[in-house]
């Protein structure tokens, strides 16, 4: 698992067979310090988030098995809203605040 941020949504005009109704989300991976690392990717959502949202996601033959028809042709899925993390003291995400 891997932490990150979602960056945007992606409309997909035709979608391959069993990823009809899944939503597609730009999503930019964190370091353990919360700060952007690599190039940003989109993953399929498993479950309901957006732009600003901290997650969690999988990627290789685990981002397919995250989608409701097993083993269609993804490379990163988001299972989960991460609700708070702190690294070294300070707050990752959205409301850095609470």
């Amino acid at each position: 698992m891997y932490l990150a941020r979602v960056t945007g949504r992606v409309v997909a005009s035709q979608k391959y067979k069993g990823l009809e109704g899944v939503a597609l989300q730009w999503i930019q991976p964190l370091d353990e310090d919360g700060e952007a690392m690599g190039a940003q990717l989109v993953a399929c959502a498993a479950v309901s988030t957006g732009p600003g949202d901290l997650v969690h996601f999988v990627d290789g033959r685990e981002a397919a098995l995250a989608c409701p028809v097993k083993f269609v042709p993804v490379d990163a899925a988001i299972i989960g809203y991460v609700e708070q993390a702190v690294s070294k003291g300070e707050f990752i995400g959205r409301d850095r605040k609470s």
